[in-house]
């Protein structure tokens, strides 16, 4: 059974918006892919996601916010390096080959599925 790219580009939305609300971020684990299936290459693919995540974060944010359950004095303490860690990151991803970026992504993947295992 086809899908049609229309149908495949809503679904995936939904799944990467309903990820990212519940994971935090991790929406982009659908989206890269997704986008990789669409015919980006993967640095591209990256960039997209972290274009789409940010609103669908941002909205999320809000929400957890209005129930009381985000935690500015944790929050604080991360953001600022965070910001800066998020600049290095994108500026070493465009030295990386699609290749090497698609392992590192998939070793993290991994990596993240045996912790959440093994607690």
């Amino acid at each position: 059974m086809r899908i049609n790219k229309k149908c495949f580009n809503a679904l995936t939305g939904i799944a990467v918006g309903i990820c990212n609300g519940f994971f935090g971020s991790g929406g982009g684990m659908i989206a890269v892919p997704m986008l990789e299936k669409g015919g980006s290459e993967a640095k591209k693919a990256h960039a997209t996601s972290i274009a789409i995540t940010l609103p669908l974060s941002i909205i999320s944010g809000l929400v957890y916010f209005k129930g009381g359950s985000l935690d500015f004095s944790q929050a604080v303490k991360f953001i600022p390096l965070g910001i800066v860690g998020a600049a290095v990151g994108a500026m070493l991803m465009k030295k990386l080959s699609n290749s090497l970026l698609k392992r590192i992504f998939g070793a993290l993947m991994i990596i993240a599925g045996v912790r959440i295992f093994m607690k």
